[in-house]
């Protein structure tokens, strides 16, 4: 390693310039504390230049002409293929061309200092950066370094894969051109995300599922509904098979993917979207007592447990891989950063208590997610699985959102269905669940509603507007009180 020419002293070290760094940050530096980010890639981290933001970019002129296809009026205007080109360029645009300048800027703008090359942990409070020059730079933290690295993706140790070049998350969403042929192995948010890109992009689409079905982390519902759609529009789904080898003879020919049950399918690029791992192989845990690779266990400060200096914020401690919730974790993480920084000052008191201001209790009760397909998916709290397997008593009031009027006029055919999950004892919610075209806007008062742990009499007072989608939130009271 090279050695560290020079010294540096903070209050506060982050390590990773993705969203939930970047958000430690903010918060530090709101509370006067000196902060250094520590970046090796681009400064806005995987979401907005590999996950979120591009894939939310392709999907949505296909969930838009998804929805206009169901409009009399409409529907006969709109039968034609997207514009590809178009849609990459969007994508493109909305990932700034993979340039970081405005990110830069930002975080510029409240205070921080950037160190641009790879961060590792040299002991404790200590972080040493290797610039892409090779020279080196000593960070020491006064009171905290934030370890917000993220996740990588994992392809599997397959015969033929290294060979294979498959496509994780970041060539799906960054791909210029649609394949001919396309399989994606895993059923979860990324695999049927990108399979109804590249369905509607042009490709010949496969889906290979291990287990009987998608979302597996939502109600079954959910991954039925959205099935049933890929399948209508011309996508091929096989569950219960695994593929235990790739083989692609020529690097610019076609990829052939062995099944377990003997079968052979061949395509123009395979993905893989099976999973995560941490990025924290190369991090340096080793030097202060933790194993390299590790999820990072923490508190509901974001505090690794076993130390009083350490945090790990975000996807890198494996509560809830969302941004959205990783952002949340980084507001959490920072204001108690902050708070025990003025412990000996006693102006800023320590309160880790649920639902306090340095405890991430919405990991744990709140957490929500919208899968952007056609239909949408969009989840808060437990499922009716989870809830029975944590031992409370609750009853799952369903409703077809097909029979509220909103939902008719919003599409011809309308499909979707709506959960809540009633805690009977409390009689609040702990869970809910949408499925349907437009629903993603609905999940947020859902959210509300189970972090808020409002009470079911008291959300027969919160009167849906007619006629919207929404008011399946009458009709799912109206259900349960009978």
């Amino acid at each position: 390693m090279t050695d560290a020419v020079e010294v540096s002293p903070y209050d506060v070290v982050v390590i990773g310039a993705g969203p939930v760094g970047e958000n430690v940050a903010d918060r530090a530096r709101a509370a006067g504390l000196s902060t250094a980010v520590v970046e090796s890639e681009l400064i806005g981290g995987e979401c907005s230049y590999w996950a979120c933001m591009p894939s939310k970019a392709l999907l949505r002129p296909v969930v838009a002409r998804a929805d206009a296809r169901r409009v009399p009026g409409l529907s006969t205007a709109v039968q034609g293929p997207l514009d590809v080109q178009a849609v990459l360029a969007h994508r493109d645009d909305k990932t700034s061309n993979w340039k970081d300048d405005g990110q830069v800027d930002w975080l510029e703008s409240v205070g921080a200092d950037i160190y641009r090359g790879t961060g590792r942990l040299t002991g404790p409070r200590e972080v040493t950066v290797t610039a892409p020059d090779g020279t080196g730079h000593r960070l020491t933290a006064r009171h905290a370094v934030a370890v917000c690295t993220g996740t990588r993706a994992v392809v599997p140790d397959l015969p033929g894969i290294a060979e294979a070049r498959p496509w994780t998350s970041r060539e799906a969403t960054s791909a210029k051109e649609a394949p001919g042929r396309l399989v994606v192995v895993g059923g979860g948010v990324v695999g049927v995300e990108m399979a109804t890109v590249w369905q509607a992009l042009g490709a010949e689409v496969t889906l290979l599922i291990r287990g009987g079905g998608l979302l597996p982390k939502m109600e079954p519902f959910a991954g039925e509904l959205v099935a049933e759609a890929l399948e209508e529009a011309g996508a091929t789904i096989r569950t219960g098979v695994s593929v235990t080898a790739v083989e692609r003879p020529a690097p610019d020919g076609p990829v052939t993917v062995v099944l377990d049950d003997g079968g052979r399918i061949e395509a123009d690029e395979i993905l893989f979207a099976t999973g995560r791992a941490p990025r924290t192989d190369d991090l340096g845990l080793e030097t202060i007592g933790l194993k390299p690779g590790s999820w990072l266990t923490v508190d509901d400060s974001c505090r690794v447990e076993g130390t009083d200096w350490l945090y790990g914020v975000g996807d890198v401690n494996h509560r809830a891989l969302l941004t959205h919730q990783g952002k949340y974790q980084a507001r959490i993480a920072g204001a108690a950063i902050a708070a025990r920084a003025r412990q000996d000052r006693q102006d800023t008191p320590l309160d880790t208590s649920p639902w306090g201001p340095h405890a991430a209790t919405a990991d744990h009760a709140a957490v929500p997610q919208v899968v952007f397909t056609d239909p949408e998916a969009a989840s808060v709290g437990l499922t009716l699985a989870e809830a029975d397997r944590a031992g409370h008593r609750v009853r799952a009031v369903d409703y077809d959102l097909a029979s509220v009027a909103g939902s008719g006029l919003y599409a011809d055919g309308y499909r979707g269905r709506a959960r809540m999950i009633v805690d009977l004892d409390r009689e609040i919610l702990l869970g809910v669940t949408f499925v349907g075209p437009g629903i993603g806007e609905l999940l947020h008062s859902a959210t509300v509603a189970v972090a808020g742990e409002v009470p079911i009499d008291r959300l027969w007072h919160a009167v849906p507007a007619y006629p919207t989608i929404s008011e399946v939130w009458l009709r799912l009271l109206e259900t349960y009180r009978g």
